[in-house]
């Protein structure tokens, strides 16, 4: 396998219906994982802007990879947010189930990213939370990707410029390490847009997939400001350094892979196992979870 593997859309099933029908109704942002049998699915809910934005991380199990049953959701509610995005799903080394929740601090533009930690999924629901990637009045910081090489973890988050709310919506893809998944070092910038290209207003990695010799990824993007949240999705390559770190990646010349739909999103690409997840605009404007065999 040379190039992250990218959704086809035929074929494909609705994991997860949006909560309503029409533009900024969503369900997606997955992120998938396979233990033991079982597929865990964490996944974002969202009403339109004015009316609940955000308002649910969802974390559900199945036994085929497409049919799942709910075992924990957390509210934006109990952490004071005004909406939440992207989780990240993962089970640490010593079996202890993690979920990262993205959440927005109400009437600004910044993000920050809060943990919580459970023997189980379905305890995920009451675990105690910390906040372990807070930002700055400078930078909001979100959707993070994890990857624990059996040495420590690694950490690509969607990070954005908060210097004017106007151009908020602009990011790219920076990169840190831990020892432990909670302490963090920022190790600089990972992905970047392109100028003149598809992903020139911003990036931001969804997935990566271990390799000989570094790591292919997934990631989305857009050109203008109006195209947020109906980004499409791009590959892209990593090495691996003497250090064990990770070098910047490499986007693919290729063009994006986007829903038939417009605006055409897709983004939010995750993979378990043998199947692909992603988030993509359906017909009517909203926005469903779905899932396909690998290609």
């Amino acid at each position: 396998m040379s190039r992250f593997p990218l959704p086809r859309w035929t074929g494909a099933t609705v994991a997860v219906e949006p909560p309503s029908t029409g533009p900024g109704t969503w369900a997606g942002a997955p992120s998938a994982l396979r233990h033991g049998d079982d597929v865990f699915l964490a996944y974002r809910l969202r009403r339109p802007i004015g009316e609940g934005r955000g308002y649910a991380n969802v974390v559900a199990r199945s036994g085929d990879g497409v049919g799942f049953t709910t075992v924990a959701e957390v509210g934006k509610e109990r952490f004071g947010g005004a909406s939440l995005e992207r989780p990240a799903l993962v089970v640490t080394p010593e079996g202890r189930w993690r979920l990262y929740v993205s959440v927005a601090t109400p009437g600004t533009k910044h993000w920050r990213v809060d943990v919580l930690e459970a023997d189980e999924p379905s305890k995920l629901t009451d675990a105690p939370s910390i906040t372990v990637l807070p930002g700055d009045g400078d930078w909001g910081v979100k959707d993070p990707v994890l990857h624990f090489d059996g040495r420590g973890w690694h950490l690509w988050a969607s990070v954005h410029p908060l210097e004017s709310d106007e151009h908020a919506d602009r990011m790219s893809t920076w990169y840190a390490t831990s020892p432990d998944g909670l302490d963090w070092t920022w190790r600089g910038v990972a992905l970047a847009g392109r100028a003149g290209e598809w992903d020139a207003r911003g990036v931001r990695l969804s997935a990566v997939l271990p390799v000989p010799g570094g790591l292919l990824a997934s990631y989305d993007g857009r050109a203008t400001a109006e195209e947020n949240w109906e980004e499409r999705t791009g590959t892209a390559v990593a090495s691996l350094q003497p250090d064990g770190s990770f070098g910047p990646f490499v986007p693919a010349a290729s063009p994006p892979c986007q829903s038939p739909f417009a605006p055409h999103g897709l983004r939010y690409v995750s993979v378990a196992g043998d199947r692909i997840y992603y988030e993509a605009t359906r017909a009517d404007g909203a926005h469903e979870l779905r899932t396909e065999p690998l290609p």
